[in-house]
């Protein structure tokens, strides 16, 4: 009598794609900062949230500098303030996540995988993060919108990583805040977790086979 055969087990994971804003460091230039600048510069908070949402997402896809990104939203009337300082409050919005960036290093350096970024983020602010917190360290490659001229929740951008990365779909596992695009991910076969906490992704991660 022949034996059955033994269940076939997943493949490892062998490539993380990683969120920037939200899973390795807060968000970049998100409603609560653009509400925060208008309270510190006496910005008329409304009339800048309308002309941020006309601009921003050709900003973040490269096609706008910062400068002119500030020269539509903020200084398109004169300022007591210049656009350093503006820029400077910008940049201070940015923290960094320690356990989770310890914890992505520790998942690099344990099972030896590759490490790319996925992250809809504007040229100078992304420059800004991946210099100021060592994302570069650990990375091997950014897929950043402003590089590639994509953004999420574009399925093309992840198709790109993918082809960047060389790795089968099913060996990828995608860390990410947003549900939306890591369903949008999980159309192409990439496993997602849906990070809320560092204790709750450590738990699934382990379900993958990454313990720490």
């Amino acid at each position: 009598m022949t034996e059955p055969s033994p269940p076939a087990r997943a493949l490892p994971i062998t490539t993380l794609f990683v969120d920037i804003g939200g899973v390795l460091l807060s968000n970049g230039w998100g409603l609560a900062s653009r509400q925060l600048a208008a309270t510190t510069f006496g910005l008329d908070g409304a009339e800048v949230e309308r002309r941020h949402q006309l601009v921003f997402s050709t900003y973040e896809l490269g096609h706008l500098s910062l400068a002119d990104y500030l020269r539509q939203v903020v200084f398109y009337r004169s300022r007591s303030f210049s656009a350093a300082a503006f820029q400077e409050f910008m940049f201070a919005q940015s923290q960094p996540y320690p356990p989770m960036l310890a914890l992505v290093r520790q998942l690099k350096a344990n099972y030896h995988l590759k490490i790319a970024v996925v992250s809809n983020e504007a040229r100078e602010l992304n420059a800004h993060r991946i210099h100021t917190f060592g994302l570069a360290d650990f990375v091997d490659f950014f897929v950043s919108s402003c590089f590639v001229h994509l953004s999420k929740p574009d399925v093309a951008i992840f198709r790109l990583a993918l082809d960047l990365a060389q790795t089968p779909a099913k060996q990828v596992l995608y860390l990410e805040d947003q549900p939306l695009f890591v369903g949008v991910a999980a159309g192409l076969g990439i496993q997602g977790i849906c990070h809320e906490s560092y204790a709750s992704t450590c738990a699934q991660l382990a379900a993958f086979g990454l313990s720490v």
